[in-house]
């Protein structure tokens, strides 16, 4: 799956949410996707292009980049 900008998807049909991870390490669900819209992405060549193209500013999406939010993680644990 060459692409500049996607380095993996993946898609949960019970949902119908594409998981994509960006080169960047950022990543995104997009929801209510259907599953043909999917299948067109995994068979294209130009994933990103197509991905901009048919799903990007189409679906609603959320960020679910691991270690967001999450501003605890390196604070020193209390003595």
């Amino acid at each position: 799956m060459p692409s500049a900008v996607i380095a993996a998807f993946n898609y949960d049909s019970a949902t119908h949410t594409l998981t994509v991870r960006y080169h960047s390490g950022r990543v995104y669900n997009y929801l209510n996707v259907p599953e043909d819209i999917y299948k067109k992405m995994r068979a294209t060549i130009a994933k990103g292009v197509w991905f901009n193209r048919h799903i990007k500013g189409k679906y609603p999406f959320q960020e679910i980049t691991p270690g967001l939010g999450q501003n605890t993680l390196f604070e020193p644990p209390e003595s």
